[in-house]
Formats: structure tokens, sequence, C-alpha cells
């Protein structure tokens, strides 16, 4: 970019009843968005938890353009945090330039500044070119897809074909719909949470999902005979399907119904002619990141900025590590019944 074309940048607050066909309009236009991208959000997140939207639009005097989406979480006592984006793996600017995307980067944190807020969270695909430094622990872990099952099959380490034909001996089998299957899918999917001691996302927030998204979303429930164990939600954006949230009873786990669940996902993927599976994010190292990597999945580095407006969150950084192990502890220890029915209320403030 030339220094006339960098002078030239324009950066506005799109007002929120002309954001989602803005955001709509450059994220179908704009190769680096994804799945945190889509104009979907802009209607999900306000519906299912009321959190307002404060959305980004620039363009520079070369014709280049860019956008950011962002949410403004006010949460009480420990004070607003403005994210791109929450609850998703991923956000942050999406630019035709690097110097288009620090413009934004850099505009949101005044805005949140005048929204009243004590923290900035980015969470990027890119390293920014901006005065903070990301955390880069976490990872996408994404497959790449061939033209069909079969190829994929024949690639798999032999472990893998083990556990899933495990299942299938076992009498395991998956069947797929749409919101008609949240139910099956939210009962597995909340006693998971409750057992890793973190709360729930409310159902509506995973209604909203599924009737924004529409036929670009999917419901698999995994059943032992005629009863279901487990499911997951997957979500279409451009090349990729993704699988956000996932869950299995865990009496049936020596069964192995996650591998079924997630090879027919991944199988009909592959016949859909997607090109990616994105399995979401994992911290390098951990269980999660085991699972996903011994389909074949390669990391995606991402860069998840957290920029403090203020001392207060400064501080507050210091002890949430602690502070969030022992409420997981506390929360584990709670009835089922009481996590769920209070889980949603707290999960609105939780960004990740």
């Amino acid at each position: 970019m030339t220094i006339a074309a960098a002078s030239a940048v324009r950066v506005s607050r799109v007002p929120p009843a002309a954001a989602r066909d803005a955001w709509q309009r450059l994220a179908g236009t704009t190769s680096q968005s994804h799945l945190a991208h889509a104009p979907e959000w802009a209607r999900v997140i306000p519906q299912g938890y009321g959190h307002d939207p404060l959305y980004l639009d620039a363009e520079d005097g070369a014709g280049g353009f860019g956008f950011l989406p962002a949410i403004i979480v006010r949460r009480p006592l420990v004070g607003t945090i403005v994210t791109s984006m929450p609850f998703l793996d991923g956000g942050g600017p999406c630019a035709g330039s690097a110097a288009l995307a620090a413009r934004l980067a850099t505009q949101l944190v005044a805005e949140a500044r005048h929204e009243g807020a004590t923290v900035v969270e980015l969470r990027c695909a890119h390293r920014l070119e901006i005065a903070w430094q990301p955390a880069e622990h976490k990872v996408n872990m994404v497959l790449p897809l061939p033209n069909d099952a079969e190829t994929l099959w024949r690639r798999l380490d032999r472990s893998v074909r083990n556990q899933v034909r495990k299942a299938e001996r076992a009498g395991l089998s998956v069947e797929s719909g749409g919101a008609e299957r949240l139910d099956e899918f939210y009962r597995f999917f909340a006693a998971r949470m409750h057992d890793l001691g973190s709360p729930v996302h409310g159902r509506e927030f995973f209604a909203a999902t599924l009737d924004a998204f529409g036929n670009r979303a999917r419901v698999a429930i995994v059943l032992k005979g005629q009863t279901p164990i487990g499911g997951l939600i997957a979500l279409a954006c451009k090349d990729t399907l993704t699988v956000p949230w996932a869950s299995c009873a865990k009496e049936y786990f020596s069964l192995c119904p996650n591998m079924l669940l997630y090879w027919e996902t991944i199988r009909a993927a592959c016949r859909e002619r997607f090109e990616r599976f994105d399995f979401g994010r994992s911290t390098r190292g951990s269980g999660t990141y085991a699972f996903k990597r011994q389909w074949g999945a390669l990391e995606s580095p991402l860069f998840w900025y957290t920029i403090p407006i203020g001392r207060r969150e400064s501080r507050a950084a210091d002890t949430r590590g602690r502070t969030a192990d022992r409420l997981a502890g506390l929360w584990r220890h709670l009835p089922r019944s009481l996590t769920r029915r209070v889980g949603p209320h707290v999960r609105k403030y939780l960004v990740q």
C-alpha cells in the first residue's frame, strides 16, 4: 500500500441494522473469511445471548477493503470485553492487506475504550502488524479432504480404522438431520460439559445457530441400536465443514462412538466435495489435540491477542487461570440438573 493510499483509509462503525448485509457482502468476497466471519453470527449471538454487535468496515485509497466483526459482552463484576469472535475459534480482521487489517484492529481498541471495555480479544488466523503480541499455544486442526472417502480411509492410521470398525461391530450407527435432532444432541452435550466443569451453552443458542445456518448446518447422532448415545453439530462455510461441538455419553466410550461419529461426518464431507474438515481448536499436547491429530489433521496457526485497556484487566489476567480451575472443580460437584438450568446464564459471559 502506498503512503497516499494508507492516509486515505476510511474505517466506519456499521450500524446494527446494516451490519448483517455488509458483513455478508464482505465475507463472501474475501478469501480470508472463514466460519467465524460468517454473517449468520450477526443474528445468532444477539438472538441467543443478547450481546451487542460492534462491526467495523474499512476501505483504502487503492480500493482495498476489509471488515472486522466483534461482539460487546458486558460481564457483571469483571467488566466489559469486546471479542472477535466470542464462543468461536476464530475472528479478527479480514482485509485485503496487512496494513488495513492493522488499522481495523487499532480502531476496534479505540471503539472498545469508548464502550468502557477493559479488554479486547482478537482470534486471528494471521499475525497482525500491531504493537501487541499474541498467544500462539492454540491451533486449529484441519484435515485436507480428497475427492472420495475411500482414498481417505486408506490413508488413515490402522488404529483409527480399527476403532471405527469396533464401533460398527458393537452395533453403533450414525444418523444425520437438522433442528429436529437438537434435543438428542443437547442432552449429551450438557452432561459432558458438567463433567468437564464448564457451564453449558443454552439450548436457545444452538437453536438460533441451526435456524440461521439452515441447510448449511447438520446434527449427527450416534446410536447404539435405537438408543442415541452422542452427537455433534457441523457447520458449512465455503469449502470447509467445521465441527464446533461434539459429545458422547461417557459410559459408551469403550465402544468408540466418537470415532464412528466423526468418520461418518468426514465421509459425508468428502461426498459433498468439501475441501477441508475443521476439527476446531486445541492446545498443543492436549488430549483433544491427540484425538484430532490421529485423523491426519494438520495444525493451522491461531494468533490470540488479548489487549488490556487500563490497569484493572492487567491485574485480573494474573489470576484468571487459577480462578477458572477452582470454579471448574466446584461446578463438577453441583447437581447436573442445576448446572443445566444455571449454566447458560453463566456461559453467555464466558467468551471462550
